[in-house]
């Protein structure tokens, strides 16, 4: 389903975690609206080639810097890059985030436990921060974080992983607070049980382990979440959609999934 091209052409679309799943297919579904998108991530080879390929989904113009949101420094180079070349921000996707394991309390890793703190937490702070002087007021403009159910329901296991998710929410919340008046929309969108690299990272490169997760189960795509950024940041400028919850239609709640016998 397109969006009214006129409410997204032309405008300055940022994402972060761009080389992949969701942040990948978002830069390709805001292409498409004519959006110029500007892209970051620390795999810069994928992210090099997610850019090249947007030449054919829209007239808008495409680029990329690399980026590593748990690094101030590298998060103040990337905002002075887009004022350098983009000028200003229209809709900001702190999309760049992710797990790490899937051990109880007990037995978790402070590496683990970081990171995941650092891409999902204070991530999105470092950005925020560094281009909300970019983002012009009044304009209808938005800044999209994404977030997960794991946010809203903990299962074991999770511990860590849903409270950064927890604290992207909070946060989020808090920034709405903060920028009304502003004309700046803060929503967040978050997903239940998609399929992209999500798993395979959380299990550090066991396929097989990850395959499994999705095991007869219709799980979300990359492009079903993409749509919805899309959807949402495609609003006239006096809406707002503070928060959307996305579950593919086999997961009735973080616990209750249905799966086809195989």
């Amino acid at each position: 389903m397109s969006t009214p091209a006129s409410r997204l052409a032309g405008k300055h679309v940022v994402i972060t975690g761009a080389s992949s799943g969701f942040g990948a297919a978002a830069a390709r579904a805001f292409a498409r609206e004519g959006a110029h998108v500007w892209l970051g991530a620390r795999r810069e080879d994928r992210l090099a080639e997610v850019c090249t390929a947007l030449a054919d989904e829209g007239p808008g113009r495409s680029a990329w810097h690399g980026l590593d949101v748990a690094s101030t420094s590298s998060v103040q180079a990337f905002a002075d890059w887009l004022r350098a070349n983009a000028g200003s921000v229209d809709v900001l996707v702190n999309n760049a985030g992710g797990a790490l394991g899937l051990e109880p309390v007990s037995e978790g890793r402070d590496q683990d436990w970081e990171a995941m703190m650092q891409s999902n937490v204070l991530g999105v702070l470092r950005m925020t921060r560094a281009l909300l002087p970019l983002m012009p007021r009044d304009a209808g403009a938005m800044l999209l974080n994404i977030g997960s159910i794991a946010a809203r329901t903990p299962y074991e296991n999770g511990a860590a992983y849903c409270a950064a998710k927890a604290g992207e929410l909070a946060l989020t919340r808090a920034l709405r607070l903060e920028l009304n008046g502003t004309g700046i929309r803060v929503a967040t969108l978050d997903p239940g049980m998609a399929e992209t690299e999500f798993s395979v990272v959380r299990f550090k490169g066991d396929a097989g382990r990850a395959a499994r997760v999705y095991e007869g189960v219709t799980p979300l795509r990359a492009e079903d979440v993409a749509e919805a950024m899309v959807w949402m940041a495609s609003r006239p400028a006096h809406v707002c959609i503070d928060e959307m919850v996305i579950k593919p239609t086999d997961q009735a709640a973080i616990h209750r999934v249905f799966r086809r016998p195989s």
